[in-house]
């Protein structure tokens, strides 16, 4: 390269140097817990910087935005103290289209969690504390490499008591690979390397390899001796991915739905009278021994509308024990509909042993199935969004066809670039301007 004139203009040569800086120079970013406001020439040196990050695809404009950005700066200085840490930014997916085409953004607010540069879709809480803990989930590695006593008690106490816990001693360290994927939203899983016999103690096993199941929100721990193939494996981590006894509810249904095992359900009146109380633990001791069935219960307080639909009212048919399949049929066993209650423990092994024998009377549910229920759950909300989608819509083909002077109104927003597909149009002050197909909460 020629030599500069050394008579070249300082101020020229300062920009130049400062140019030539810039380029080679990487953004820096705050890691301090501050959410992080990202453009077009810092998006991918932040996907690049941080292993972890959590990106808002937002618009000025929406209203779901602007009151999930509150929650995600709460969540943020939490995420960064991780020993993992990881990091949240937003980006105006609205101004920086070419961006938001790129990642496939349809609706605002869209989250995006980014490990080690993959994309993955966040559609978990997003209340600070309920989505700070899904996402410390999300970003752990599948399975949890522990190196000592210490180590496992720290796994312990961060996996919190929201999921069960699985956590394997003297095993392979393949052993849980493929199935610490596949199951990786739904459990936490720690591998240990080393241990002491202080936690076959604490954990309640003689021998290893083992593998301990805990789910602390319900107190219950179990142990698996093997075989150690994964079906096995995966037939013990399936069973104990729901609580012995499951109250059901709402979000229990959910889960439900991925548990192909028939239910023992029992209806109170009151969960909450102890003698209730007292019948729930010989469920639990029951479900210990029958591990084929998922046990639940419900209380006609808490839930009627729902126990009613298997012919269950206050008064003298209660407590009342059956099987449901989960959907449209349940079964009761002949002369065993209705717990007694003397000795209702043995009551209820008689009620599976005639279960067992085909000893059934065989029902359907009145009214909304399991099926019908769930979709009136998702169904009041989407009712909700069509009438507003409908109102929206008529607002438009009004203003549309007519402005205050009788002419037709100009677009709220301008043209979308070549080659892009919209994603969303509104105003300023249309703060609800919310496609069907957007995140919400």
């Amino acid at each position: 390269m020629a030599a500069l004139n050394r008579h070249a203009n300082p101020v020229l040569l300062l920009l130049l140097c400062s140019t030539l800086f810039s380029l080679v120079t990487p953004h820096e970013f705050r890691t301090d817990g501050t959410v992080i406001e990202l453009d077009e020439s810092s998006f991918d040196s932040a996907i690049a910087s941080f292993d972890r990050i959590l990106v808002d695809f937002y618009a000025p404009w929406c209203g779901h935005c602007k009151r999930l950005s509150p929650e995600l700066d709460s969540a943020a200085p939490v995420l960064a103290a991780l020993k993992e840490p990881v990091f949240i930014a937003k980006l105006n997916a609205d101004k920086y289209r070419k961006l938001a085409s790129k990642y496939e953004i349809d609706g605002f607010p869209t989250l995006k969690l980014f490990v080690h540069g993959v994309p993955e879709d966040y559609t978990g809480p997003r209340k600070a504390e309920l989505l700070t803990n899904h996402i410390r989930k999300l970003a752990s590695p599948n399975v949890s490499v522990l190196e000592s006593d210490a180590s496992v008690k720290d796994f312990v106490k961060g996996a919190g008591s929201d999921l069960p816990i699985f956590i394997g001693f003297g095993m392979e360290e393949n052993a849980l690979a493929t199935l610490g994927g596949q199951y990786k939203k739904k459990a936490w899983f720690g591998l240990v390397k080393d241990f002491s016999e202080e936690m076959m103690v604490l954990y309640d096993f003689n021998k290893f390899p083992a593998l301990v199941s805990l789910y602390p929100k319900y107190n219950e721990q179990s142990v698996f001796y093997g075989p150690f193939q994964e079906a096995f494996l995966e037939d013990f981590i399936k069973q104990n991915l729901l609580p012995l006894t499951v109250p059901i509810q709402y979000e229990t249904l959910k889960l439900l739905r991925d548990d192909k095992r028939k239910i023992v359900l029992v209806i109170v009146e009151d969960e909450t009278e102890d003698k209730s109380v007292n019948l729930l633990k010989i469920l639990r001791s029951a479900a210990t021994a029958n591990r084929d069935f998922v046990f639940g219960f419900i209380g006609l307080k808490q839930w009627g509308e729902f126990a009613e639909t298997f012919d269950a009212a206050k008064g003298s048919d209660l407590p009342k024990i059956l099987v449901w399949d989960g959907d449209e049929e349940y079964y009761v066993v002949d002369g065993l509909e209705r717990l007694q209650e003397e000795d209702q423990e043995s009551q209820v092994r008689r009620f599976l042993e005639g279960y067992r024998e085909g000893k059934t009377i065989k029902m359907m549910v009145k009214g909304p199935s399991f099926k019908s229920f769930m979709n009136s759950i998702m169904g009041v909300g989407l009712v909700l969004v069509i009438i507003v989608m409908v109102s929206v819509m008529v607002a438009i083909f009004y203003l549309a066809g007519e402005s205050g002077d009788g002419t037709p109104t100009r677009p709220a927003r301008p043209e979308n670039e070549p080659g892009y597909k919209p994603i969303s149009d509104s105003s300023e002050g249309a703060e609800e301007g919310y496609q069907g197909g957007n995140k919400e909460d």
